[in-house]
């Protein structure tokens, strides 16, 4: 798998890991201008590490469903040239403001991904890449949604976890429903799952229809 320019495997004390450049945001470990991409904390970051292909360029506008508190939305700001991150609660939105204040591509929105016409006056339409980590039931159904802002080759870079939509069913089952869900507004291109970095979790790429 080619990485796009602004992400590379570069050396931390002494082991290989995925990197981008720019300010560090949760202690995570630099070296030359880069920082070192956990894939533990980000399924994004995950999905790279897996083999996948998100579609992320340098130089996207990217609307992130779910940023939480900034950690892999940073990372994508880091690349990206515009990066609209929507956050439902107000605890890690805090987080957020403070990260975007190190990064002029961040903006921060206090909105419900689940709304989207809530934010579709601030949003820009025909956007290159559509990221969700929404960890709530219907996660297919906020990606569709959500599918009036990318443009018709962008790409979906979604996470379903299998426990936000059902605690006790086959994870498996699980993402049969969402995958067929999702198929009503995406081609689905690829799917993961994301062990050892993140259970019970399928990660999506797709292009919308």
């Amino acid at each position: 798998m080619d990485l796009p320019e602004g992400i590379e495997y570069r050396e931390f004390d002494g082991e290989e890991r995925l990197a981008t450049r720019g300010e560090p945001v949760y202690g995570e470990p630099t070296a030359e201008g880069w920082r070192a991409w956990d894939a533990r904390r980000s399924k994004l970051g995950a999905m790279y590490e897996r083999g996948m292909e998100p579609g992320l360029q340098n130089g996207d506008r990217v609307l992130y469903l779910g940023a939480a508190n900034g950690t892999t939305a940073s990372h994508v700001a880091d690349v990206a040239r515009v990066v609209y991150a929507v956050e439902f609660a107000a605890r890690p939105m805090r987080d957020l403001v403070d990260v975007a204040g190190t990064r002029d591509a961040l903006v921060p929105l206090l909105k419900d991904a689940r709304k989207p016409a809530s934010y579709g006056h601030v949003v820009e339409a025909d956007l290159d890449v559509l990221v969700q980590d929404v960890a709530t039931r219907g996660q297919a159904r906020v990606a569709c949604a959500n599918r009036r802002f990318l443009a018709d080759d962008g790409r979906l870079a979604a996470v379903v976890k299998a426990r936000s939509e059902d605690t006790v069913r086959d994870p498996e089952a699980v993402f049969e429903d969402a995958l067929d869900h999702l198929r009503n507004e995406y081609r689905v291109l690829e799917t993961k799952r994301l062990d050892p970095f993140h259970a019970d979790h399928l990660a999506v790429v797709a292009e919308p229809r």
